[in-house]
């Protein structure tokens, strides 16, 4: 940068001392022109030479070389009055060319001839930097002259001039010495582009060349406020809301974040992260400025680290009740699609990006190396925990490392050679499974062959893994009804969805499904009076109202609960088949009076033509049975389902004279729909049989009310008691040894191909803070779940001394005993759900739970719920060193996490 310094004019009493003082001319020319201080050695970078008037320079050089000290050339004092526009800011002429206009000379040049000659009254010396560009060393004649305002005052910049390779901190540093901003105070720079628009100077470790920065661009200091936001950042909502909280002044870091819409999941994760006690200290005391990575290919620039500062900074200044995350999540959906939107996530999810996100952006290597992992080979574990810890932090060195990384031993061992291989990988946090249930709870309902019973609900206990005979076991149980009497089906939009096989797996089934286990005719006995039954899959459908250009009818809708019905084969006429449905369906249809009574309707039922049987058509009608049915029909078909029918079947109805038919009946395929294309003929699979009903008729006849009637049994009210269990049991389980499954081999080194090998995980570094994650969601092919067991977790004292292999420090037990810190909990179920935490906060040691914009205290014994998810632990060393030393004369400090007297308490359970 040009420096301005002003020198005492050389008078004619002046000169004459300075004649004699200075060498001969010979020499000056000498020191001048050759030499180390001469202007004919070579540029250095970073040096500092000075530009002098052509016309002045030859004038010298005459009256050297002529070698007469009193001769009429002598060149007086330097004078560059021609090299600057004007005698008032001396901005220096555009276009000036080296060797026509002025000559350059090094520092000590320009020094001895100021000292021999003296400098024009008033002139400042015109210094330039000797900079490299692209190998190449010149002197920079014309720095950056750069234009610089604050945004609070953006009246008449101030103009400072930079070298291309000052960094932009400089240009900082000059912006705030400038505005005389107090180091306490944060600032950070923009710069005007094209149109208006304005762009942050974000990595201040660059120079103003890869900045592209160009004279005369505005550059804007902007100095964050007090209450921890940027002026620029705040939109009008904000800045009525700052307004309003302009007063306030409240406890630093109890403050809630806005829901912006399915947002509870990222406030939660942010709480948490946020009363790290170290990770919040590094963002508020800065020291994240100087770590900041904005080369990392890894990273997100800087952008991500950034905004989770800023967040910090305003939920920790005591201005804001609540604040709204907008800015940071917008980042976090530009730099991870997953959270885009306003969909429903997972808390735990955005934490591993957040934490993986922060470490790169603050990664403090620079350049990563290639580290090549290595095996234990039989070395001692010490020493190979060592070298991939080392390895580790190679190419990993960050806060997050410091604060949440730790190590676990892996063993895997092949089943067939038995090679063992012991690596150690670092972690950022313990992924704990529950401790699962083999039970499971269903609901299901129970039809029953009695028309006169109301459909039936239970909830039965069955084993996880059992089969969907284990199901019908259990409701025999309740109902009394044999298990080999039942049918089990899927209804799904007044269909049969699917109907299951005795053989098949429960874990098929959903627990949104919803399941129908009908009652149906015994198994067939090979007896001499044995009759064989037929299973009927019976639908409802109604006609439309809607009219066509004929004024007919068209279209039929499905309506109603769908029905399995045992018929004797025996008994497989329309006119049977009526009777038998009429009678099934004697709850909630009435029988025509006597008023209703005619001769028949021949047309809708022909009573000489029977049902089509498996593998045999019914006239004008073909047979499609849809995917899944085919099984279950075939088996009943087949004769797996007994005919034992004794309830009063129409057969014993008393005779009377022919009643009107109420409803006609259709063969039709498996989705309800008379489109029987598709048949073959050679097929057993059996027909599905459709009660079409007339509007009229249905209304006049048929109960809609009774017809959805149920009945709950005894057992719904049982609520299957789940015993708590203990986080250190969760643990065991974590460093429990299990066997690969078959989509995740290991590729043994030894055999020399993929094995169902033996894992084992041990802890052997913890870290300062320990995130464990409890598993509570459970995804599998068929089924998802939510474990809402209860575990009980310490506030204190969690000790790990018994899970770390490492050897122990044993006069040092603080090294592995933790404190509770933070909770992330989920309520609901998979398909909704709402994140809140509780956090104990670093200052005044009380906890508080955050939901979302809404903060209450509340007592520890509130903390322990079903909802925890994520816990935070910080261990016990690093909270006595963070906790400040009192003095004397200070009051006693209130204990760390733990409830303040006389305070306002919210129940939160």
């Amino acid at each position: 940068m040009a420096a301005v310094a002003e020198n005492p004019p050389a008078t004619a009493e002046d000169r004459e001392p300075q004649r004699e003082a200075v060498p001969g001319l010979e020499n000056q020319q000498r020191q001048i022109e050759n030499g180390e201080s001469g202007r004919e050695r070579p540029l250095r970078a970073g040096e500092s030479w000075f530009l002098v008037e052509q016309h002045w320079y030859k004038q010298w050089e005459v009256y050297v070389q002529g070698g007469d000290q009193d001769s009429g050339t002598f060149p007086g004092c330097i004078n560059n009055a021609k090299l600057f526009e004007d005698q008032v800011n001396w901005c220096l002429k555009k276009g000036l060319v080296e060797g026509e206009d002025y000559v350059l000379l090094p520092a000590a040049a320009w020094h001895y001839l100021v000292s021999w000659y003296g400098l024009e009254h008033g002139q400042p010396p015109i210094e330039r930097k000797v900079v490299e560009l692209r190998g190449f060393c010149k002197v920079e004649v014309y720095p950056v002259e750069l234009l610089l305002v604050q945004h609070s005052d953006m009246g008449t910049p101030h103009t400072a001039e930079f070298s291309q390779t000052d960094s932009i901190d400089l240009v900082l540093c000059t912006a705030r010495e400038q505005f005389l901003v107090s180091p306490q105070e944060e600032t950070r720079l923009w710069v005007e582009k094209a149109q208006g628009s304005f762009e942050r100077l974000c990595n201040t470790r660059v120079t103003v060349l890869d900045a592209a920065l160009k004279s005369g661009q505005l550059v804007i200091m902007e100095t964050r406020s007090k209450d921890g936001t940027w002026p620029s950042a705040q939109t009008h909502a904000v800045n009525r809301a700052s307004k309003e909280d302009e007063d306030f002044q409240g406890q630093p870091g109890i403050c809630g974040l806005t829901n912006l819409g399915n947002t509870c999941f990222m406030n939660s994760a942010l709480q948490c992260l946020s009363n790290v006690p170290q990770l919040t200290e590094y963002f508020l005391k800065n020291r994240y400025l100087e770590e900041l990575n904005f080369c990392n290919p890894l990273g997100m620039k800087g952008e991500i680290a950034e905004a989770y500062a800023d967040l910090v900074k305003q939920a920790w200044s005591g201005h804001h009740r609540s604040i709204v995350p907008q800015v940071f999540k917008t980042k976090v959906g530009h730099f991870a699609s997953q959270f885009l939107g306003y969909q429903q996530h997972d808390s735990q999810e955005l934490l591993s990006f957040l934490l993986d996100g922060l470490h790169e952006d603050l990664n403090r290597v620079k350049k990563k190396e290639y580290v090549e992992l290595c095996d234990a080979a039989g070395r001692p574990d010490q020493e190979v925990a060592q070298e991939a810890w080392q390895n580790h932090k190679r190419r990993n060195d960050s806060v997050i490392v410091d604060t949440f990384h730790g190590l676990f031993k892996s063993t895997l061992v092949c089943p067939d050679c038995g090679n063992v291989s012991v690596t150690f990988d670092p972690f950022c946090y313990l992924s704990v499974p529950l401790p699962v249930s083999h039970k499971r709870v269903m609901e299901v309902f129970f039809v029953s062959m009695d028309p006169r019973r109301k459909p039936e609900q239970h909830r039965l206990v069955v084993p996880k893994k059992g089969k969907i005979s284990d199901l019908c076991v259990a409701l025999a149980k309740h109902t009394g009804v044999s298990p080999e009497r039942m049918m089990v089906a899927d209804v799904f939009s007044h269909r049969f969805y699917k109907i299951y096989q005795l053989e098949e797996s429960l874990s098929s089934i959903l627990d949104r499904d919803d399941i129908f286990i009908y009652e149906v005719s015994g198994r067939s006995a090979i007896c001499e009076n044995s009759r064989e039954d037929v299973v009927l899959p019976i639908y409802l459908r109604e006609r439309t109202p809607a009219r066509d250009y004929n004024n007919s009818y068209y279209g039929l809708m499905l309506f109603g609960h769908p029905l399995l019905v045992s018929v004797p084969r025996d008994r497989l006429s329309w006119d049977s088949l009526y009777h038998i449905l009429l009678y099934r369906l004697s709850r909630y249809v009435t029988r025509p009076s006597s008023d209703d009574e005619d001769d028949g309707d021949e047309k809708d039922l022909e009573d000489k033509d029977s049902i089509p049987k498996p593998g045999h058509v019914a006239r004008g009608s073909s047979q499609d049975p849809g995917p899944e049915q085919a099984g279950p029909s075939s088996r009943v078909a087949g004769g797996s389902r007994a005919p034992v029918d004794n309830s009063p079947g129409p057969s014993h109805w008393p005779q009377r004279a022919r009643r009107k038919h109420l409803f006609t009946l259709q063969t039709v395929n498996s989705n309800g729909t008379s489109d029987r294309s598709n048949f073959n003929e050679d097929t057993h699979a059996q027909p599905y049989i459709a009660i079409d009903w007339e509007p009229e008729m249905k209304k006049r006849y048929y109960d809609e009310v009774e017809a959805e009637g149920y009945v709950k049994h005894d057992c719904v009210g049982y609520v299957l008691k789940k015993a708590p269990v203990q986080l250190q049991e969760c643990i065991e389980l974590f460093t429990t040894m299990e066997t690969l499954e078959k989509e995740n081999p290991w590729y043994c080194p030894s055999c020399k191909q993929h094995q169902l090998a033996t894992k084992k995980l041990d802890l052997w570094k913890l870290p300062e803070t320990l995130i464990i994650h409890l598993k509570r969601f459970s995804y599998t092919k068929f089924s998802r779940e939510k474990l809402d067991t209860l575990v009980e977790f310490p506030i204190r004292d969690l000790d790990f001394s018994e899970f770390v292999i490492k050897p122990q420090n044993e006069s040092a037990p603080e090294l592995y005993k933790y404190d509770l810190i933070a909770v992330s909990n989920h309520y609901g179920g998979l398909r909704d759900g709402h994140y809140t935490t509780f956090a104990c906060n670093k200052d005044s040691g009380q906890w508080h739970y955050f939901d979302d914009n809404s903060v209450s205290p509340v007592t520890e014994n509130q903390i322990e719920s079903k909802a925890a998810y994520v816990l935070f632990y910080q261990r016990q060393d690093v909270a006595r060193r963070l906790q400040p030393q009192p003095n004397l004369s200070d009051p006693p400090a209130p204990p760390a996490c733990g409830p303040p007297p006389n305070s306002e308490l919210m129940d939160v359970n």
